[in-house]
């Protein structure tokens, strides 16, 4: 284990990140962008602080974790992005910058596939429902709301009725890191308890 503290919005702490790393365990074999904020605002109030805060984090962060952990991985590495099960697939109230973020990962997905190609590194997306990490209890959700009201109300829209655990998001991640998927490439798995694919019964 190699703690190393940064922000991913910081390309120098990002390259201090992947050296370190390097010297510690030579070349990387599974990259996982996974740094995330929830914050939302209607357009009418959202600020710039808030704009550059969401998509730092949410889209430059990823891009520029894969630009500079990419001399650091082996060729027929894994690079996981972190997406969202509904995030970029349904327009909500206050939720614009993030959205667009996450619809932006989930096209760099695809687009780095491609540049990657020669060297068989693939870039899939890991689209994780709700889950029953410490963000979602966090300040900073819709105003007027609460985060736990916030939770609450996403919870019922979920077919199975409770959000996941992150231990089952760590087995699909497992999947996208291993020689068992070697034949997906671009494409983006769902792991939401039905919440996007289901009408709710």
């Amino acid at each position: 284990m190699l703690p190393v503290q940064g922000d991913v919005r910081n390309l120098g702490d990002l390259e201090r990140l992947f050296e370190q790393t390097a010297e510690r365990f030579g070349k990387i074999d599974v990259l996982v962008a996974n740094a995330g904020i929830a914050k939302f605002a209607p357009v009418e109030i959202l600020s710039e602080a808030l704009f550059d805060e969401l998509s730092g984090t949410l889209f430059k962060g990823v891009f520029f974790t894969v630009q500079k952990a990419l001399p650091h991985m082996r060729d027929g590495a894994s690079i996981i992005l972190v997406g969202s099960a509904d995030g970029d697939k349904q327009g909500r109230v206050g939720t614009s910058i993030y959205t667009a973020s996450k619809s932006a990962v989930r096209s760099l997905a695809r687009s780095l596939s491609v540049e990657l190609l020669p060297r068989h590194i693939r870039v899939n997306v890991l689209s994780p429902g709700m889950t029953e990490t410490p963000i979602i209890t966090r300040e900073g959700g819709l105003p007027g709301t609460t985060p736990a009201e916030l939770a609450a109300v996403i919870t019922k829209t979920i077919a199975l009725r409770r959000r996941g655990a992150p231990e089952e998001m760590a087995k699909a991640m497992l999947f996208l890191a291993s020689d068992d998927s070697t034949y997906c490439l671009g494409s983006e798995l769902l792991v939401d308890g039905g919440l996007t694919q289901l009408v709710n019964p």
